[in-house]
């Protein structure tokens, strides 16, 4: 049996304003940065992970309309990795 699943869940709060840009192409882009809560075992204070977040297209569009920084949020998608050089 072959298993492949790549779903994700964010639900935090934007660090910064949503960026949004225009490709050449003429799509949209967003990107945002989240910061998500999680608790550790023996200590009153959470720790935060920090994500890169990309949207396109009407969902860009959405998230640069509706949200500014501290807003709430949740992000349901798939995690992607990439390299440079």
């Amino acid at each position: 049996m072959s298993l492949n699943l790549n779903k994700t869940i964010l639900a935090g709060r934007l660090v910064a304003a949503p960026e949004v840009k225009q490709t050449p192409s003429g799509n949209t882009v967003c990107n945002i940065r989240i910061a998500v809560n999680r608790r550790v075992s023996g200590g009153d204070h959470p720790e935060s992970d920090f994500f890169n977040v990309t949207a396109w297209n009407n969902t860009a569009e959405f998230i640069g309309r509706y949200f500014e920084r501290g807003s709430a949020i949740c992000i349901v998608g798939r995690i992607q990795n990439r390299s440079y050089t």
